[in-house]
């Protein structure tokens, strides 16, 4: 039994569902807890150690987060069989970049892939958000690109927990996240 079978056998859908829409609900809270705290810091010098900390480990966080989002979207895709639409694609475009440029940055030490990564995570941000509206119900601006090769339709939801997560915006957090945390340390630079 490969590792993928026994992913599959060992935990349901449903459960990995709302594990991964628990941790995009605690992601947003720290989004926005560590976005208040980068606009605050300055008046409470108290707060500065919560955000050196992030500035010296965003390029761990960074690097760990593009990852785990990599691994996470292949597994659904190509594990679990969930056909990624071309807005999924987009979102991929962006977030998979990172991983290589995090991986060099921390190689080389060199914070400047702060800059490099806020610009692919806007770019990612709003792909996944007006997937995200898509997934919600809203009327279509831009036409899905859907192919009839493997894609989806872009406003099919796979993942709906919460009453308001889905695919497309754990992705668009996970952008938030990565873009908060580059601030910092593109601010201590």
């Amino acid at each position: 039994m490969s590792v993928a079978e026994w992913a599959v056998t060992m935990i349901s859908v449903e459960t990995l569902n709302q594990a991964l829409a628990a941790a995009t609900l605690v992601l947003e809270i720290a989004t926005i807890a560590f976005l208040a705290l980068f606009f605050i810091r300055k008046r409470f010098p108290d707060l500065n150690d919560i955000g050196d900390m992030l500035a010296r480990n965003g390029l761990w966080l960074g690097c760990i987060l593009t990852l785990g989002g990599m691994a996470t979207s292949l597994f659904y895709s190509e594990i679990l069989g969930f056909a990624p639409c071309a807005w999924c694609w987009w979102q991929r475009v962006f977030l998979y970049a990172q991983v290589p440029l995090f991986g060099l940055a921390l190689a080389k030490r060199d914070t400047h892939i702060a800059d490099y990564s806020i610009a692919l995570s806007v770019s990612g941000a709003c792909v996944a958000l007006y997937q995200h509206y898509l997934q919600m119900g809203g009327a279509s601006i831009i036409p899905c690109p859907a192919n009839l090769s493997r894609a989806s339709d872009c406003a099919q939801r796979f993942l709906f927990e919460f009453g308001y997560i889905t695919f497309p915006l754990m992705c668009f957090s996970l952008f938030a996240f990565l873009i908060v945390v580059m601030l910092f340390v593109r601010n201590k630079r």
